[in-house]
């Protein structure tokens, strides 16, 4: 008989206070220029982290910007044999991206650090991107730029398992929280907000 997967039930709440206790610690070590949300489930947590981290560096401008990447999701014109095992990019920045990254600090924003491949994938992706762009500026220009340009990431849930991929040791890393190897049942998943909320009050009253 297989075990039933345990789930962890999260609501709107839970992801805006997660974030609002995390922001002061971003802002302090990173204070990000922009922030890339990875789609889908990044983009509400980026919006939700503008909202404070503007609050927290008096009201600074800050954009957000959005890249669509699926592991686990079918990609039409891709194979069923990649689902989980291979990133696809579905959007991107646009033929300037290097360019809109360059000389800023940009902060990787998604839900969940589940296997790592999709963090590992996007921040590769845009460092490949920086290096393209640094190749159209003038030699002497290009250290100072490289070194002015940052990433780091925040998830709002880091699962704690192996990861199938790895970060920079010096990648600034954040996390809203630690949570065991869970299914992690999102808000905008849900078709009923109603009963999601209620099963997930009905969870944190029998933990």
């Amino acid at each position: 008989m297989v075990d039933a997967v345990e789930h962890l039930r999260v609501t709107y709440n839970d992801i805006h206070n997660l974030i609002r206790k995390c922001t002061p610690k971003i802002a302090a070590e990173f204070n990000p220029d922009l922030l890339v949300a990875i789609g889908g489930g990044g983009f509400f947590p980026a919006r939700v982290m503008r909202t404070f981290l503007r609050a927290e560096t008096e009201h600074k401008a800050l954009q957000i910007q959005a890249i669509g990447l699926s592991l686990y999701e079918p990609v039409e014109g891709t194979s069923v044999n990649v689902i989980g095992h291979e990133v696809i990019r579905t959007q991107w920045l646009g033929p300037d991206s290097g360019k809109l990254l360059l000389g800023r600090k940009n902060l990787i924003v998604d839900e969940v650090d589940d296997t790592r491949k999709t963090l590992h994938y996007a921040l590769s992706e845009l460092e490949k991107d920086v290096e393209a762009e640094l190749l159209t500026r003038p030699e002497s220009e290009r250290a100072a730029l490289r070194e002015a340009t940052k990433f780091a990431i925040f998830v709002v849930h880091n699962k704690n398992k192996p990861k199938l991929a790895d970060l920079p040791a010096e990648t600034l890393y954040f996390a809203g929280a630690n949570v065991d190897d869970v299914w992690l049942d999102y808000p905008w998943e849900a078709m009923d907000i109603e009963e999601h909320d209620r099963r997930a009050s009905a969870d944190k009253t029998q933990a």
